[in-house]
């Protein structure tokens, strides 16, 4: 009996220096894509200095954990270690030697080779994850659509997934669609549509998507007995690589578009404003697409903010004049994908009739000519004569002054009414840009009741004044 204590005692000791104080393993050499490993540092000891474990095979660890197991034999106690690290290689690689601290020592793990096999294509998958584009060359701005598909058997069931959508770094995402789900014989199938465009020239490229599920499994425990457990495996999608063309120089749109500008009338009142409507439709980087607002002879111009609603883009364009003008013709310049070449479409110009319009004042030259039929009086004329028509024109000239003075005073004062009368509807466009501020959005009110509804309406002056000096309007 005591040999065979002795035996023992041997092979223990045996064991221990074969092994050391530090090995490490895996739960699997071989894997599938998509199947997680777990890497295991045992280590005997007393004191040991975990290390700081953040990556392994280029990968980033998931999730950690650790067991501490004491043995008593003969009333000797000993300590071991394992601590466990899970991650998901997605190449086959090679996990390097790891160095632990135990009882004061430094001790180097063996380097362990992972080989990470594809998921075969024959294979008919539980789950099954793909991306797909309808273009792979396009040019910057182009708008195309990425589309991720991902299939599941009708008779498999997941406990838990995780979704990691493709990273869409160099691409704008315009839209996304809710998930379109229907059946066929085998799958279940869900579709996401990514409506995209290229935000630069070059090669792109869509990184895989990825989808973990958790389904039902079960494994022994140390007593023999099966316990439930989940196990999660990951599914890839494929990634997709794009050739991103540079537009032509002088364009910064690209697609297919219509122009067109519509108004309710080409005849209004003089200081009336009139509303021109910019509509661009067809499919494109409209996000592009600056204000069509322009200088007009004769006529103040306001531009409200442009809207996109879809494949829509609108525009009002406002117009205050006191006299006939025209109506500028709107354009765009957009590089056609399908011809390959650079197209201009445009607007036509309207003219616009302002009725009782002013007349442009005509510059006036006053001669002050002798007429020659009339005789010349000599110097030798009489005093008493020259000094009367002295007189006489002095007198004449005081009038005149006196006259102009109170003309003026009075014109003055008829256009200072105006400003809060006759020229309201010039006001109210003069401030409309300025409508965000809470002080003229009650102003603009007051005037459109008293302009457009004849409700008697009386505006703060104070207030007004206050405005006009805050935004410098005239």
């Amino acid at each position: 009996m005591n040999n065979i204590i002795k035996l023992l005692f041997l092979l223990l000791i045996t064991s221990h220096s074969l092994f050391g104080a530090l090995t490490a393993t895996v739960d699997s050499k071989t894997i599938e894509l998509g199947e997680m490993v777990t890497y295991s540092l045992n280590i005997s000891g007393e004191k040991i200095k975990r290390p700081n474990i953040q990556r392994l095979c280029n990968s980033d660890v998931l999730s950690t954990s650790s067991q501490t197991n004491m043995q008593i034999i003969n009333g000797n106690t000993s300590k071991s270690y394992t601590l466990s690290y899970k991650f998901l290689p997605q190449k086959s690689c090679k996990i390097e030697p790891v160095e632990v601290e135990v009882d004061g020592k430094k001790e180097l793990s063996s380097e362990i080779d992972i080989e990470v096999k594809p998921v075969s294509g024959a294979k008919d998958l539980d789950f099954a994850l793909t991306l797909s584009s309808d273009k792979k060359e396009l040019y910057v701005g182009e708008i195309f659509d990425v589309t991720l598909t991902f299939k599941q058997k009708n008779d498999v069931g997941a406990v838990d997934s995780e979704f990691t959508p493709p990273e869409l770094k160099g691409l704008w995402v315009k839209k996304e669609s809710e998930p379109q789900r229907y059946k066929d014989d085998k799958h279940t199938v869900t579709k996401v549509v990514y409506r995209v465009a290229a935000q630069r020239a070059g090669e792109l490229k869509i990184t895989k998507a990825q989808m973990k599920i958790a389904s039902r499994n079960s494994r022994e425990n140390g007593w023999g007995a099966w316990i439930p457990t989940l196990k999660w495996k990951t599914y890839f999608s494929n990634e997709l690589n794009l050739d991103v063309k540079p537009l032509p120089s002088g364009v910064d749109l690209v697609g297919s578009f219509t122009i067109n500008a519509t108004l309710q009338k080409k005849e209004i009142k003089a200081n009336e404003a009139l509303n021109v409507i910019v509509e661009v439709q067809g499919e494109g980087n409209l996000e592009d697409i600056k204000s069509f607002k322009q200088n007009v002879d004769g006529a103040a111009v306001f531009d409200e903010k442009i809207v996109i609603n879809g494949a829509k883009l609108t525009q009002k364009i406002a117009f205050v004049a006191e006299r006939d003008f025209v109506v500028p013709a709107f354009s765009l310049s957009y590089f056609d994908t399908k011809t390959k070449e650079i197209k201009t479409i445009s607007t036509k110009e309207i003219p616009i009739i302002v009725k009782n319009s002013k007349a442009a004042e005509e510059l006036v030259v006053k001669k002050n000519s002798i007429d020659e039929g009339v005789e010349i009086k000599t110097k030798s004329s009489d005093e008493c004569d020259k000094l009367n028509y002295i007189l006489i024109f002095v007198f004449g000239l005081i009038i005149g002054v006196l006259a102009m003075f109170f003309k003026n005073k009075i014109k003055f004062k008829n256009s200072k009414k105006s400003d809060f009368t006759n020229d309201q509807k010039t006001l109210l466009m003069k401030l409309l840009p300025y409508k965000e501020d809470l002080e003229v959005k009650e102003i603009i009110e007051g005037l459109e009741g008293k302009i457009y509804s004849n409700l008697e309406i009386n505006l703060d002056k104070k207030v007004l004044k206050k405005i006009k000096n805050r935004y410098k309007i005239d």
